[in-house]
């Protein structure tokens, strides 16, 4: 009876810490909201340094703050009505998601990664490409 119990113990403790774990790694809602909203600014702070754009015709390794102005481009031209996530997954150090950006213009997939940096998860690529509804 207490080896059971003991074991019983046990598997609630690591039930708990890899549940704690998932929650650490879970994208921040912030990133869904400022897609959302075309918030360039919020998104921002969830950008690494250096970041892969795939954005239309433009793909490319930039800096922070390049990347910044090209989304805020897209942003303009492409006006948010709503932003839906389709799937999202990872792990500890890495975390996805794949979305559908509605705009006034048309629809778009939105994909972007994120990476561990010290302890925050930070985007490492963002990709937007036109979403035929398929």
């Amino acid at each position: 009876m207490r080896k059971r119990c003991q074991l019983s113990f046990a598997v609630l403790i690591l039930t708990m810490i890899s549940l704690d774990a998932q929650d650490q790694s879970k994208i921040p809602a912030g990133i869904y909201s400022a897609f959302k909203a075309g918030n360039v600014s919020d998104l921002s702070r969830y950008i690494n340094s250096t970041v892969e754009l795939l954005l239309l015709e433009k793909e490319d390794f930039y800096k922070k703050n390049v990347a910044e102005t090209i989304l805020k481009d897209f942003f303009t031209e492409y006006k948010p009505k709503d932003f839906v996530v389709r799937h999202e997954g990872g792990q500890n150090e890495a975390h996805y998601a794949y979305c559908i950006l509605k705009t006034e213009k048309g629809d778009f997939r939105v994909y972007f990664l994120l990476k561990k940096v010290e302890k925050e998860l930070l985007i490492h690529q963002i990709r937007i490409e036109p979403y035929d509804g398929k």
